[in-house]
């Protein structure tokens, strides 16, 4: 290049032309994200949770050779040890809950990170609901 800048155009009144709707219309959807919450050190979700589960479900159903991250999250209530393991199976509660309705595990990963990625801060020892969750990206 010799330094010049692409031209960029705005959008005329007619919108893209038709090489660029194509362009468009074959990207796939921005991934989706869904977070389930779970009662105090269980891997039993909270009852609100339960419409976000169908809503997961149909989400990935829509989306044929979709891709799905479970990643599970605890409170500081507990040792590190033990949250890690907790948060990995809450994960794979929801991986399990997927499968059972007849998503392909192999779409799906599971993964922990007990308390080290807390959605509110808080100290050590403090139960708070909103950090025990599993955030779902559908991709």
């Amino acid at each position: 290049l010799d330094g010049a800048r692409p031209t960029i155009r705005p959008l005329g009144p007619r919108g893209l032309t038709p090489d660029e709707a194509s362009l468009v219309s074959a990207l796939p959807p921005p991934a989706k994200s869904f977070t389930l919450y779970f009662l105090e050190g269980t891997t039993e979700m909270t009852a609100g949770s339960v419409p976000v589960l169908e809503e997961l479900r149909a989400e990935i159903a829509r989306r044929p050779g979709a891709e799905v991250q479970v990643t599970g999250h605890t409170d500081t209530v507990g040792s590190e040890a033990d949250n890690d393991t907790l948060s990995l199976k809450r994960a794979e509660e929801i991986l399990n809950l997927l499968a059972g309705k007849g998503f392909d595990r192999s779409i799906m990963t599971a993964v922990g990170r007990g308390e080290r990625e807390l959605k509110v801060p808080t100290g050590e020892n403090v139960s708070s609901p909103i950090n025990r969750r599993v955030e779902v990206i559908v991709r």
